[in-house]
């Protein structure tokens, strides 16, 4: 038997508790039960998202509420201004271009931050910039991006709206203060839930934007979604068991304490940055990394594609992989969501492991001994 660990940005663990809410007995979901469970949810999502505006709950990935808040803000040939320093960002842009509009690229290097100056020059360029699409925490490269310094760029011009999938949850995102126009997330990172909900929430500015937008939208109406869960319900048929888990997911959380996730979330990103660097190993995104996951840059000539396979099918341990261009040059250590200092001190007693086995010279334990001087701190 080998037991098995998942430290992959996405899907992520799924905790017990959230199990056994999901595998109550099904209910109709045009039901006074079901509206009780799902306008409680609704609430506590306020508080992930920093807002007093309405989180709308979408049966979908983080990728649909992201095609939701296009079709929704937008009009066939408007301008906008993507920022694309990763495989998401690439996901803006495709599904701008899908919905016709004119598509700005400012193109970041994979591991690097977007520079705020640089988002400025573009906005002065292209005055007519209708929406600025960025990621909070770019998930294929670990890298986060200042969207609280480029909010101050768009607050009377263009909409900020913002991917925080590997972000709400993780670290603080307070939409309302920062003056984030939308953001957007999924179910299965931080929030401990398996693939199939998407989260949307919109500021005054941006609802009077979908009044005025005029691309296609059905299913991803958020103005007829809007009004039915302001009445405790939804326009379609949600997902009911995954609305339990979501009830379940984020009283895990507010008994933790959202600050205490955050803290838990960075404690443990730095101790796989502290591990890596006693391995000898590069990160790929030193400068502005996310506590999400943490990006190492493989050693020279190793093929990451069974380094991978190794910890997976000896060990029982999943880490993600690199995309793209990255594709066997970096694995991708996750430390999101259900995720504890003592998994990590698995993953990395693992990780050191199956580095020896393919040839990298280690000494055990220095990777875990250095992630261990830190996963102390939350142990006072």
């Amino acid at each position: 038997m080998i037991k098995q660990y998942l430290l992959a940005p996405g899907p992520t663990p799924v905790p017990d508790e959230v199990v056994r809410a999901m595998a109550q007995t099904m209910i109709h979901h045009r039901t006074p039960q079901f509206s009780e469970v799902f306008a409680a949810a609704r609430g506590g999502l306020k508080a992930l998202f920093g807002t007093k505006n309405d989180v709308l709950v979408l049966a979908s990935s983080g990728t649909g509420a992201m095609e939701a808040a296009i079709s929704n803000l937008f009009s066939p040939g408007e301008k906008v201004l993507v920022i694309n320093g990763g495989k998401f960002g690439e996901r803006w842009l495709q599904i701008g271009q899908a919905f016709g509009l004119e598509v700005i690229q400012l193109k970041v290097e994979w591991g690097k931050a977007v520079k705020p100056e640089v988002v400025e020059k573009h906005l002065k360029v292209y005055p007519d910039i209708q929406g600025v699409l960025i990621q909070a925490s770019e998930t294929s490269t670990t890298a986060l991006h200042p969207v609280k310094e480029i909010a101050e760029l768009t607050r009377s011009g263009p909409l900020l709206v913002v991917d925080g999938v590997t972000a709400v949850g993780v670290l603080p995102v307070p939409m309302d203060e920062w003056g984030i126009d939308v953001l957007v997330t999924g179910s299965q990172k931080a929030l401990m839930l398996p693939p199939g909900l998407g989260f949307i929430a919109l500021n005054e500015r941006a609802w009077a934007r979908t009044e005025k937008a005029k691309l296609p939208r059905f299913y991803f109406d958020l103005r007829l979604e809007r009004k039915n869960q302001l009445k405790k319900t939804t326009a379609f048929t949600p997902a009911v068991s995954l609305v339990f888990g979501l009830h379940a997911s984020l009283e895990m959380m507010q008994k933790e304490g959202l600050e205490r996730v955050y803290a838990r979330h960075e404690r443990l990103a730095r101790a796989t940055r502290a591990a890596a660097a006693a391995l000898g190993l590069k990160l790929l995104a030193p400068e502005n990394p996310s506590p999400a996951a943490t990006g190492i840059v493989l050693p020279e000539g190793m093929d990451g594609e069974k380094l991978l396979d190794y910890l997976r099918e000896r060990m029982g341990i999943t880490f993600a992989e690199g995309q793209d261009q990255l594709k066997g040059k970096i694995i991708r250590i996750a430390h999101v969501g259900y995720i504890g200092a003592f998994d990590v001190l698995v993953a990395i007693g693992a990780l050191e492991m199956a580095l020896k086995k393919l040839g990298h010279p280690v000494v055990f334990g220095r990777g875990v001994g250095a992630a261990q001087e830190i996963l102390m701190e939350g142990l006072d």
